[in-house]
């Protein structure tokens, strides 16, 4: 592939050769280096000008450090005449700030969407954001995949006749609905209330799960109180078993093993669009790689062919 040049910052470089292999593309170094003061400084170490240039760095912890490096990256690819600028974002950590809920709040989403335009960026290719609206925060073309397609090749792969996809609450039912479509199953929901981000409350299961196996998908998991919420309900529900899938696996802190210690729990899914340490890593786990995916969205733009045409 002619006219490519593709970066990967410090958040996941795994990820970013993983893409490069499918594309068969070299993944070009970066020098990431701190000043005395604390500040960054960053260099692309690859020819720039007038090339189609991909950035590839998901916000993940610590996601202040790597926002301030991706900016960086974005603008050492602007001053290095870059003939248009890519940022592929498996995971948009500001996502989830969409909205004002409360008085006198930022919203996060809008202003990081701003933040990277003015600091470069020409199109943006991301990965399952948070919330649909969260596309229309970016000023610039954004390309928006999602791993419905690579979840559900693998659980085809069961026998799914008593199947049923739960979604953890009514935000997300669209999206399960969808996954339910693809695996031929019926779809339910959580009905959730949030209080903090760490503490939620779920009244109900809207649909009928009474003796059968279930697949809860949400968007991303992080600390997994709304996942241990939920299968407390589906418990008294009686449900047979459980299996949890995402797409991006955050898991911070302890919440892997609490997940997997939890009653019923068969397996837990998720992609690689975030890093996982193998330390964190736990025997229910199963990683699928979004890295193909990825690949193909960004060949198409570099050829200028449809990226919507990956989901027909």
């Amino acid at each position: 592939m002619r006219d490519i040049a593709v970066f990967s910052g410090t958040a996941h470089p795994e990820l970013a050769a993983e893409i490069c292999t499918h594309l068969d593309v070299p993944l070009h170094p970066v020098r990431v280096s701190r000043f005395a003061n604390d500040c960054l400084e960053v260099q692309l170490q690859a020819n720039c000008r007038e090339r189609d240039v991909f950035l590839i760095q998901p916000l993940v912890p610590p996601v202040q450090e790597h926002l301030v490096e991706l900016m960086l990256m974005l603008d050492a690819a602007r001053g290095a005449s870059a003939g248009r600028i890519t940022v592929v974002l498996p995971h948009y950590a500001y996502a989830r700030s969409d909205k004002k809920d409360a008085p006198r709040i930022s919203i996060g989403g809008r202003l990081v969407a701003d933040l990277l335009v003015a600091a470069g960026a020409d199109r943006v290719l991301a990965m399952t954001l948070h919330s649909p609206q969260v596309h229309g925060f970016f000023s610039v073309p954004v390309d928006h995949l999602h791993a419905l397609r690579e979840l559900a090749e693998h659980f085809r792969g069961y026998d799914l006749r008593d199947t049923v996809v739960v979604s953890p609450d009514l935000g997300n039912a669209k999206e399960a609905a969808a996954f339910a479509r693809m695996l031929g199953t019926p779809v339910a929901a959580g009905a959730k209330q949030r209080f903090s981000d760490d503490r939620v409350r779920i009244n109900a299961v809207i649909g009928d799960v009474v003796d059968r196996d279930v697949i809860v998908l949400d968007d991303e998991i992080a600390k997994g109180s709304t996942m241990i919420e939920l299968m407390d309900h589906l418990r008294d529900l009686k449900v047979r078993s459980i299996r949890l899938a995402c797409t991006h696996g955050l898991f911070s802190a302890d919440a892997l093993e609490r997940l997997s210690s939890q009653d019923g729990v068969l397996e837990i899914v998720c992609t690689n669009t975030v890093p996982i340490p193998a330390a964190k890593r736990v025997p229910k786990l199963k990683v699928l790689s979004v890295a193909p995916a990825l690949a193909e969205a960004m060949r198409r733009i570099h050829n200028g062919e449809s990226v919507s045409a990956l989901f027909g």
